[in-house]
Parts: C-alpha cells; structure tokens; sequence
C-alpha cells in the first residue's frame, strides 16, 4: 500500500493531467461568471429601456378599433390554488381591449372529487365564486374548463385548448394567426401593459411567433426567512442572466450571421454547421409570461407532454422547428417556495424535466440530423443532466486543487500565476456577481414591478447571508437532483410533485 501511494503521489503525468483539467475548469467557471454578470446587465437594459417607454405604446381605445390588434387567450392551470384570485384580479385588470382577451382557469374535476382538506373549495369553486363576485363586463373575460381523468399541467393546458373551447369562446370570429396563447401560473402577478407591448411589437415590425417575458421569484419575499430571500433572489437571477439573456443574445447571433449570408453566401453555407453546433444556443421557455401565436402551438402538438416540465420541452420543440422566440421586457412576480422542502421539490421536479427532455431531444435529432439539434442535445446533457448534479461538489474541489497542484509546478511561472489565478478569480466573482451585483440589479428593477415589494437587505444579517451565502441556492437544487437520481436508482421512478400553496393556509 505504501508503494502505491508513493507512486500516486509521485506520477508526474497524472498531476500534471489534473492541474491542466482543474486549469480549464476554473477558467470556464470565471468565464462563464462574467458571461452571467453581461447577461443580467443586458437583461436589465431591455426592462430599463422598455418601462421608460410605456407611453409610447397604443392606448386600449386605439387597440379596440386596431384590425391589426392581436387577441389574446390566457391560460392559468390550476391544481389547489387557494390564492388564485390574485392572479386572477390581476389578469382581467390589465390594459387592453375586453372584447379581445380572455382568461381561462384550467382545473382537474379530480380536484373537485377530492378536495384539499384545508383549502374549503377546490379551486374551481373558488374561482366560479370570484366570477360571480366581478361586474358583468368581466364575467365575460372569465373561463372556467375541468379536465376530468389524471394529468399534469400540459394536460390541463391542451384541454383548454381544444377547437371546441376555443372557438365558443372566440365566437368563431378570429383566425389562429390572430389568436395569443399566454400562459402565467396560479401565483403569478403579470405586468397589466404586457398585452399592449406585444400588440405593439406585431403592428410595428411583425414581431415575432413566441414570447417570454421576464419573470422574478419575489411575489411573496415578504413572507420569506433570510435564507429564503436569498434564494428567491438567486432564483430571479437565473431568469435574467441565463434565460432571457440568452434570448437575446441569440437573437442578436443569427442577425448577424443572415448578415454574413447576405454579404458572403458560400462562406455562410460552409460554416453554417460550425455556426450552428458552436454558437447558437437552446432558447428557454419558463411557463409563465409566455406567450405563442396559437396556429404556431397547434403545429407543434400543443403542450409536451412526454415530460415532467411542459415548459422546457416546448423551448426545444420550438427551436427545432426554427422558431426563435423573442423577449418580452416587462415584468411579471411569480412565488417563491417558502420552506426548504419546498425549494428542494421544486428543484427535484425541474432535474426530472431535465431527465425527460433527454429523450425529446434524441427523437428530435433522429428525425432530423443537423448541427443545430445535435447540439441542443449535447450541451442538454453535459450542461443540465450531468452539471446540474455535481456542480456544487465539483467546482469547488478542483479549484482547491488548482491553488495546491500551482505550488507543485511552481518551477513553471506561467503555469503557476494560472494556477492561482483562475480559482481566485472565479471565487472572487462568484462573491462578486452572485451576491452583490445581483442584488443591486435585482434592486434597480423595483420601479417596475407590477407590485410593491421591498427586496432591500435592510440587517446586517441579511447582508451578510445575502453576499457569503448566494450559493445556498445552488445547493439546494443540487439536493434536488439527487433526490431524483436516488429514487430512480432505487426504484426506477420518480413522480414530482408540485409546489405546495396549500401549506400557507395551516
């Protein structure tokens, strides 16, 4: 045993491996930081620039009398909602035509067969009671449809869907080229201009097929501990540095390279595969502040249901089909899970999406083999499926192993300023970007959200949870993961559950 540990110690190969691997890693790491810190500034830009001019988009009178006006349909399912009239009041108080939006709560009859013992009504009846207490002009903007049998959110979303609903409550006059489908949960708290910009966007430049819109963890921050508040702001950043940055920057990507095409057509047709496997990048759909013109949804098969998160297949499924969804500035609140297991279910069900797009994205690039789907694929897997579980663990041992092997080749002074340059730099960002530049950002939003909230770290401690503990986040979702891999090793399955609203009423 001694030999082989004087031997392991002594392999001048193996280490010399491990320093340049733990090398890379660190540097993607402090790379990857900085690409989060642009992100988020990029994000914040598009919002700033957007609230600043709200008034320059059409008014309702305007849209009323506008041929050209989209219609919107927006779908809330629900499962055990006891707040749901929040979302509800919310939605039907937004500025746009009446006549030309319409709200559908999309309930299970399961639900009603078998209430939550703690909520009175299932949330059906609840919503039925808040329509009977609206006006009569509202009552009208306001739809309930109970999907009988079992199923997910996507099965309750499609059921809403179907022709026969769609059309009673269109009356039959507007074609689907016409026709939005939004999409908020139960516990969102949407912007009341969002239809206005959208409607904007179309009249003026045709716009664009799909929406997401930029969506924050914060409506219920109030009723948040600390660590809880630190999470919700981690969670918002996500939103805004990874998900929303990337629509954005694609977008601006493929301009470029359709600019390349008009100026050098043969070198665009030659390096299209490079372009497409090296730099385009999987747009992300969130399941709230969503919106997809309803021939475009019809033709991808409605909502995914082969998965657990509707959401993130439909981003896959509508790049594949080359449609790039754009982002939609303005701000909607959704909650935050308020108790750890919340947060770690909530994650576990999101890692069990993860699982199951895997499958997705291989049926995709077998009916079609093309760069662009190869590397959905691919960047799936390594990034989601495989990161997502190891990260917490992983980054932190090589960049301690970084800083120890930089003594071992101290006799190399390139190789030693590299080696404690990059796990210092990417700790000291991580620090930076995800506990105090995020929170600034985060802060700079409050005048536009669509509710008052106070996201301010007012106690010493919260400053200090809010700056040394932004990785809290991070460690749960990777409890989560492992909550999926554990069971389905156990047993091979796993069923995830939803967040749980109920608990707040006990």
């Amino acid at each position: 045993m001694d030999a082989f540990w004087a031997w392991f110690w002594g392999a001048g190969w193996f280490w010399f491996a491990m320093f340049w691997m733990a090398l890379l890693v660190n540097g993607r790491a402090a790379f990857k930081l900085l690409l989060d810190w642009k992100g988020m500034l990029t994000t914040c830009r598009l919002v700033d620039d957007a609230y600043a001019t709200l008034d320059t988009l059409p008014d309702e009178a305007a849209l009323e009398h506008e041929p050209a006006a989209p219609v919107f349909v927006h779908l809330v399912p629900a499962w055990q909602e006891p707040g749901i009239a929040t979302t509800l009041r919310a939605l039907l108080g937004s500025r746009y035509p009446h006549a030309k939006r319409h709200v559908v709560v999309a309930t299970r009859a399961e639900e009603n067969r078998a209430p939550h013992p703690t909520m009175g009504a299932p949330t059906a009846e609840l919503v039925r009671r808040f329509r009977e207490s609206l006006p009569p002009w509202q009552q009208k903007m306001l739809s309930i449809v109970e999907m009988p049998g079992h199923g997910r959110k996507a099965h309750q979303l499609n059921w809403a869907l179907r022709p026969e609903v769609i059309k009673v409550l269109l009356e039959g006059r507007y074609e689907p080229e016409r026709v939005w489908i939004g999409l908020s949960d139960a516990d969102s708290i949407p912007d009341p201009n969002a239809y206005r910009w959208i409607a904007a966007d179309l009249m003026r430049d045709g716009g664009s097929l799909a929406y997401q819109g930029v969506t924050l963890s914060l409506a219920n921050f109030d009723r948040l501990d600390v660590r809880g508040r630190v999470c919700a702001v981690q969670q918002s950043s996500i939103f805004i540095r990874v998900s929303i940055a990337r629509l954005i920057n694609e977008r601006r990507r493929i301009a470029m390279f359709r600019h390349l095409a008009t100026r050098a057509p043969r070198l665009a047709r030659l390096i299209r595969p490079v372009f497409e496997l090296c730099f385009r990048r999987s747009q992300i759909c969130l399941g709230h502040n969503q919106f997809v013109r309803l021939d475009v949804l019809k033709d991808v098969g409605g909502f995914p249901t082969s998965g657990a998160t509707e959401d993130s297949t439909l981003g896959y499924a509508l790049g594949a089909r080359g449609i790039l969804m754009a982002a939609m500035p303005l701000l909607e609140l959704v909650d935050m899970p308020e108790t750890t297991a919340g947060m770690i279910r909530q994650n576990a069900r999101w890692y069990k999406g993860v699982l199951d797009d895997v499958a997705f994205l291989r049926g995709v690039w077998r009916a079609r083999p093309c760069a662009y789907n190869l590397a959905q694929l691919c960047r799936h897997v390594g990034n989601k499926v495989v990161e997502w579980p190891i990260a917490a663990l992983v980054y932190p041992v090589l960049g301690f192993l970084g800083w120890h092997l930089a003594y071992r080749f101290s006799d190399h002074p390139v190789w030693f300023v590299l080696g404690v340059a990059f796990p210092s730099i990417s700790l000291g960002l991580t620090v930076w970007v995800g506990g105090i530049v995020t929170q600034d950002l985060i802060e700079s939003l409050t005048p536009h959200f669509p509710r008052r909230v106070d996201v301010a770290r007012t106690t010493l401690k919260a400053k200090f949870f809010g700056t040394f503990r932004c990785q809290t986040y991070w460690l749960l979702a990777t409890r989560g993961a492992w909550r999926v891999l554990w069971a389905l090793a156990r047993t091979g399955r796993f069923e995830p559950a939803k967040t749980d609203r109920v608990g707040r009423l006990r």
